[in-house]
């Protein structure tokens, strides 16, 4: 598994791109049910590592950038 990038700095951030690396990719809903986190809040982590280049989205799931 890949470190943590050093430019992450919520919990939130860190626990979705976690989650994302140790599974391989993840819907919203599997976020959401998996984290216990709403799905505003998903969206708003997501479209940060979005941003950051740390996130891809492939079709309806979001996976670790390589």
């Amino acid at each position: 598994m890949e470190p943590v990038p050093d430019d992450l700095d919520s919990a939130q951030a860190k626990l979705v791109y976690l989650y994302l690396e140790a599974t391989g990719g993840a819907t919203i809903e599997d976020l959401g049910a998996t984290l216990a986190m709403k799905k505003l809040s998903i969206l708003s982590v997501l479209n940060a590592l979005s941003s950051a280049g740390v996130v891809d989205r492939r079709e309806n799931e979001y996976v670790v950038a390589r």
